[in-house]
């Protein structure tokens, strides 16, 4: 009898085990997106979704379409309905602090992805790139393609500024590396902005805006007289591509073409910037494989669904606020056309047919 009860009650342990183990695999996951508008947010959203369903876990996926007060509703569905952990990447960081209070007081925790969510002490995470670093590396590329260290006043460059959203704490890091880099030279004349606009709210776009940074760049080339016919411009420093693609319009419209097209910085990869690369009237685009962040913030839900602790290598850098939040910062890079085929085709990110 003691046997049978030994056995029974072992029996019994290894089902509760592993029914623990199903209800943390089949937790629910809400993930918040900004919006389906822009190409790296869909490639984020369906990496996300793929890789916490191959992990076992239900996923709650939404796009906010850019609008602040739908993906303040859409979390709010996502409190109500029980999701385990909410993985946000903000429209606007300061503005969803009062939703994720309603989750901090039902024990749900969040992770911020990419966008550093401020003012809140509801965020447990931060899961991003080292976005200071994509900053210098476009800063550092812009050096040493004008031959900046080699230049002197008297033979100056002429380059112009475009950052993104005011309310994305990114471009703190973004535009900050780069000017980091680039004000020297601005500073002993080899850089010369002629519109003056290098300041980062000057060089603000708002919601990351194509049709936006083309208005703003149609503007500068019109008071400042660009154009392969006018005054010179070497290069536009863009934080990202959605910007570089509404100033490459622009400046497409004012007579460039690839053989006198000023340096265009970016980021993303995005298959639009990948192929004005091709062409170019593309200089280079950092490559944050969206692929390697949505594998690490899988560990980092699992992690929470397991009660263990998430892998972080940053305990310094981003304080939102409320203090520093625990980070996991993923390795950028660049591609430009000599290398674009290893970096984004070799590695299955790209198919070569979507770059015809």
């Amino acid at each position: 009898m003691k046997k049978l009860l030994a056995v029974l009650l072992a029996g019994a342990v290894a089902l509760s085990m592993i029914g623990c183990g199903k209800s943390s695999s089949t937790a629910k996951i809400g993930v918040s997106m900004p919006t389906k508008d822009l190409q790296r947010w869909n490639q984020d959203g369906a990496n996300m979704k793929a890789q916490l369903e191959k992990a076992g876990y239900n996923v709650d996926l939404q796009f906010a379409a850019n609008d602040i007060p739908t993906q303040i509703s859409q979390i709010e569905n996502m409190i109500t309905g029980n999701c385990k952990v909410l993985v946000v990447a903000a429209i606007d960081g300061s503005s969803l602090s009062n939703a994720l209070d309603s989750a901090k007081k039902k024990g749900i925790k969040v992770v911020s992805y990419d966008r550093l969510i401020m003012n809140t002490n509801a965020v447990s995470y931060y899961a991003t790139f080292d976005n200071y670093k994509v900053g210098t590396i476009q800063g550092d590329y812009l050096v040493e393609k004008l031959n900046l260290k080699n230049r002197t006043s008297s033979n100056p460059v002429y380059m112009e500024f475009f950052t993104g959203d005011p309310g994305d704490n990114n471009i703190n890091f973004f535009f900050g590396g780069a000017m980091d880099v680039l004000t020297p030279y601005l500073n002993s004349g080899v850089i010369v902005c002629r519109s003056g606009q290098t300041a980062k709210a000057q060089a603000a776009t708002l919601n990351w805006s194509t049709e936006e940074a083309q208005k703003r760049m149609e503007n500068l080339v019109t008071s400042n007289n660009y154009g392969p016919k006018g005054n010179k411009l070497d290069a536009v420093y863009c934080s990202n591509d959605s910007t570089a693609m509404g100033v490459t319009t622009a400046l497409l419209g004012a007579g460039y073409t690839a053989d006198n097209f000023p340096i265009i910085t970016g980021q993303d990869c995005d298959i639009v910037s990948v192929k004005n690369m091709i062409k170019g009237t593309q200089a280079m685009s950092i490559f944050k494989d969206t692929r390697t962040l949505a594998s690490k913030v899988v560990e980092m839900v699992d992690a929470i669904v397991k009660g263990s602790n998430p892998p972080v290598n940053d305990t310094k850098t981003y304080d939102n606020g409320t203090g520093i939040i625990p980070s996991y910062l993923c390795e950028p890079v660049f591609g430009t056309k000599d290398n674009y085929k290893e970096l984004l085709v070799d590695s299955g990110y790209y198919t070569e047919d979507q770059l015809k």
